[in-house]
């Protein structure tokens, strides 16, 4: 079976990541950091906002079973990406909206994708659309967060639901 990457960042990337976790055809995940300037940089060093990267979601997905566009259409889906540095409470650059695309194809496709949701948004949309870099894994505790502690979401309700 051949299998393909992907990288995103939508704000917290414990979200981020159980929602692909559960996507049919995504065989693992993992959450980090990319898209900075530090070597092996540690969460707290992340949150400070200094080293340049974004809490992502690193995924190996089969594109048999789910293709690089439905994962960019969940993206899309996952976050507001008209928000810039920011998702519901989490505020900082790392918390940006980006896709680290892992070749001309899906920089092309991603490309399309934020076009198209900028018009779903009647908005801008902010989604960096750039290479991916070096992906550091997060710390351990980070992998698999809310599964870990039984939860689903970690979703802030909105007022309307």
């Amino acid at each position: 079976m051949a299998t393909e990457q992907a990288t995103f960042a939508a704000g917290c990337f414990w979200q981020v990541e159980i929602e692909f976790a559960n996507t049919p055809g995504v065989l693992s995940t993992e959450v980090g950091y990319t898209g900075g300037t530090a070597e092996s940089p540690s969460y707290e060093e992340v949150c400070t906002g200094r080293t340049g990267h974004a809490e992502a979601v690193h995924l190996t997905f089969d594109p048999d079973e789910v293709s690089y566009g439905e994962l960019l259409d969940i993206f899309f889906k996952l976050h507001d990406p008209t928000q810039m540095n920011r998702q519901g409470p989490d505020v900082g650059h790392q918390y940006r909206s980006a896709i680290f695309f892992h070749s001309p194809e899906q920089e092309r496709e991603a490309i399309a994708a934020k076009e198209r949701a900028a018009t779903e948004h009647r908005s801008p949309v902010v989604t960096e659309v750039v290479p991916a870099e070096h992906f550091w894994p997060a710390e351990d505790y980070h992998q698999r967060y809310l599964e870990k502690r039984g939860l689903a979401t970690c979703r802030v309700p909105s007022a309307t639901a």
